[in-house]
């Protein structure tokens, strides 16, 4: 079975090696149908993303078509297909959020990133992406930026927010 620190050293891996131990996973997860979703999170754990490469190999290791292996990986949000930046920043669109000013926050970010939702800058810095609720309610309108919460954020304090990360 694929060891914590196998995956955790998949920066300095080269694309063979991504592939040898993604295919060792597979093995692992006996080629079956019912994992393909434990392998999809695999995959992007050692990718960083879920690329169409990476899903024709999955489908030729599983011997799947491309399009299931694809129509499951796009059915769940927390794959994504596109690599990520360094930061990922999500706004809180849950109703509180959104009744806050959740839409301006992120209307604002949208500019000042020049990226739409599940985007990531040309640098690789910054991915933005939407949540529904963070649980932050009495915060609003909240936004998390790689799983840390900012709170009663608007759209005055985003460049600031952002500057701190550069």
């Amino acid at each position: 079975m694929i060891t914590q620190d196998e995956v955790c050293n998949v920066q300095t891996m080269t694309e063979a090696e991504k592939y040898a131990l993604l295919k060792e996973v597979i093995v692992d997860y006996e080629r079956k149908e019912s994992n393909l979703i434990q392998i999809l999170h695999m995959a992007q754990a050692i990718f960083g993303y879920v690329p169409a490469q990476v899903q024709h190999f999955i489908a030729d290791q599983m011997e799947l078509s491309v399009s299931k292996v694809n129509s499951v990986l796009t059915f769940y949000s927390f794959f994504s297909t596109q690599p990520k930046g360094k930061y990922t920043v999500s706004v809180c669109l849950g109703t509180a959020c959104y009744v806050r000013g959740g839409k301006d926050v992120l209307g604002k970010l949208k500019s000042v990133l020049g990226i739409d939702v599940g985007s990531t800058t040309e640098d690789k810095i910054f991915s933005l992406s939407v949540m529904r609720c963070i649980g932050a309610c009495g915060l609003a309108p909240a936004m998390t930026i790689n799983n840390k919460v900012y709170k009663q954020v608007n759209p005055n304090k985003i460049q600031r927010i952002l500057g701190m990360l550069k």
